[in-house]
């Protein structure tokens, strides 16, 4: 099954409340938190309410392994689903966290390109 990551890019400050309980439903508490689930309609439809404070993208394998060797965490003796990331090197893009990853800029959907900015991150 394909696994989506989601990253919280934007703060907490000027956010509807709807959009804030959907992320805190995601675990998605501060900027630079990633949360891994199962790609399914509930989700995308999560996804698309908050596509304006997030990024997400399909994970593959590689880079999952990797997030859970550096960041993993666990918590009475199960790992848990989200990750404390660092700000990317590099930055997010040309036109930062305010612009759609469609117009150089890092909301919304990815694509495979999420797995470079979770590397970036690392």
């Amino acid at each position: 099954m394909t696994k989506i990551a989601i990253i919280r890019l934007r703060g907490t400050d000027d956010v509807k409340g709807t959009i804030e309980s959907t992320m805190q439903m995601l675990r998605l508490f501060k900027k630079h938190t990633c949360s891994v689930y199962p790609k399914n309609d509930v989700l995308m439809g999560m996804l698309e309410k908050c596509k304006d404070y997030v990024t997400y993208g399909e994970l593959d394998e590689e880079t999952y392994k990797l997030l859970v060797e550096k960041r993993g965490l666990k918590k009475e003796g199960k790992l848990v689903n989200y990750f404390h990331l660092a700000p990317p090197r590099g930055g997010f893009g040309r036109r930062g966290i305010k612009a759609p990853f469609t117009l150089k800029g890092a909301l919304g959907y990815r694509k495979d390109a999420i797995n470079i900015l979770i590397k970036k991150m690392i």
